[in-house]
């Protein structure tokens, strides 16, 4: 083993490598480290989604993701009569599949969340009546 000190962005290191084969063919060559390439970035306005303008009216209650994830398959369909517990739209969250069920009886009124749409915790997904 050789011990090497290197230095990389004003940063000093020690290194140890272990020499492979013969001697014969060594050749010397300093290394280079490029300076990496820095670039103003100007901050984006958060987009507002549609999602966010939708309000319930009197006797309606807005299911909201209780985590970020994918909404991975829609499984009830607007108009359709539920009771609670029913599962509404699964939700993939840390490569699990989480149901997400309706949290009274009545009527999906609305279906926000889109299949393969991505979701934040507490972004809308659907609206009972």
């Amino acid at each position: 083993m050789r011990k090497f000190k290197i230095n990389v962005n004003g940063q000093s290191y020690e290194v140890e490598v272990e020499e492979i084969g013969s001697n014969e063919n060594q050749v010397s060559q300093s290394a280079t480290v490029k300076k990496p390439i820095e670039k103003q970035i100007e901050k984006s306005q958060p987009k507002k989604e549609v999602a966010e303008e939708i309000k319930p009216q009197q006797g309606q209650e807005i299911v909201e993701a209780p985590m970020p994830g994918n909404i991975w398959k829609v499984v009830a369909q607007e108009g359709q009569q539920i009771k609670a517990g029913d599962i509404i739209l699964i939700l993939e969250a840390m490569k699990m599949e989480n149901e997400i069920l309706a949290p009274r009886d009545g009527k999906l009124v609305k279906m926000i969340a889109k299949e393969g749409s991505t979701v934040n915790t507490g972004d809308k997904l659907a609206i009972i009546e």
